[in-house]
C-alpha cells in the first residue's frame, strides 16, 4: 500500500474542507444590501429593493402575523420592524416537528439619506409587509428648460 504526503496548501480533503467553510458561510451570513447582517433563520425574512424612480420597496414575510401586531417606526435613516406571532396550537398540544418560531421579532435597517421615511406606506396582504419608501422630491433629478436669450 502506497502512502501520499501532500503538504496542507496542497491536500485535496483540505481544499474541500475550505470550499465548504466558504459556502457555509456565504449562505450563512450573506452580505445583502449592505444595510445589514442576515442570514438563514431571520425572521421575518425581507427583500429590499429600488425602483425605477429610485424609490425603495421592502416586502416582509410575515405570515401568521396580525397586522395590529406590526409596529413600523422610523428614527433618522433608521427603520425599525418588530411584533410578536403567537403560538397557534392548542396549549396541550405536542408538536411532532416545529420549523416556525414564535415570539418578538424586530428587524432594523439603514437606508439612504436620500429617502423620505417619513412618507413611506405599508400595506399588509396575504402575510406579505409591502412597505414603499419615496425618494425626496429634491433628491430626484429635475429636467431644466433652456430658454433663447
Amino acid at each position: 500500500m502506497a502512502f501520499f504526503r501532500f503538504s496542507p496548501e496542497r491536500d485535496p480533503l483540505n481544499a474541500l474542507m475550505r470550499l465548504q467553510r466558504e459556502f457555509d458561510r456565504v449562505f450563512e451570513n450573506p452580505r445583502g444590501f449592505d444595510m445589514d447582517l442576515s442570514g438563514r433563520g431571520v425572521f421575518p425574512p425581507v427583500n429590499v429593493l429600488q425602483d425605477a424612480e429610485g424609490n425603495y420597496v421592502v416586502r416582509f414575510e410575515v405570515p401568521g402575523v396580525a397586522p395590529e401586531d406590526i409596529t413600523i417606526e422610523s428614527q433618522g435613516r433608521t427603520l425599525t420592524l418588530s411584533g410578536k406571532r403567537d403560538p397557534s396550537a392548542a396549549p396541550n398540544a405536542s408538536y411532532h416537528r416545529r420549523e416556525r418560531g414564535m415570539g418578538q421579532f424586530s428587524r432594523s435597517f439603514q437606508f439612504p439619506t436620500d429617502l423620505a421615511l417619513e412618507q413611506a406606506e405599508a400595506a399588509y396582504k396575504q402575510g406579505m409587509l409591502t412597505l414603499r419608501i419615496p425618494k425626496r422630491a429634491e433628491a430626484k433629478p429635475r429636467q431644466i428648460a433652456v430658454r433663447a436669450a
